[in-house]
């Protein structure tokens, strides 16, 4: 939003152009997160003891479904789906940290000494414990 317009008029920026001041008020955007849904663990069907219990679970199911009318395909999704949830599992929560494969136990130690160093540094303040 532009309030406050002003033309200065005694100041040329180039010629014929003068110089205009403005108040400008920008409003700020809500950053947008997505709600985290559950997903079911599908990664785990490619074990091959998994995979042969969820053929036996669907066949199981699909023979004892009452198939009426025309929602064969939701039926089947439904079947698929819970199955699924029941053999693999879901997912709890949304990861809070992403991993880092480059952290390990030397890479820390080289941070908490390097974290000693600075502090010891900033107390004596020295160019001997800057050096160290």
């Amino acid at each position: 939003m532009v309030r406050n317009i002003e033309v200065i008029s005694s100041e040329e920026c180039v010629p014929k152009h003068k110089l205009s001041v403005m108040d400008m008020w920008f409003k700020a955007t809500k950053s947008y997160h997505r709600k985290f849904e559950p997903r079911v663990h599908v990664w785990k069907l490619k074990a091959e003891k998994t995979c042969e219990e969820y053929r036996c679970m669907v066949g199981d199911k699909v023979e004892e479904a009452e198939w009426k009318g025309l929602e064969h395909w939701q039926l089947m999704k439904s079947i698929m789906m819970e199955t699924a949830q029941d053999i693999c599992g879901m997912s709890n929560a949304p990861h809070r940290h992403k991993e880092t494969w480059w952290w390990n136990e030397e890479f820390a130690e080289a941070v908490r000494e390097k974290k000693i160093m600075h502090g010891k540094w900033k107390k004596e303040n020295t160019k001997e414990a800057r050096k160290e």
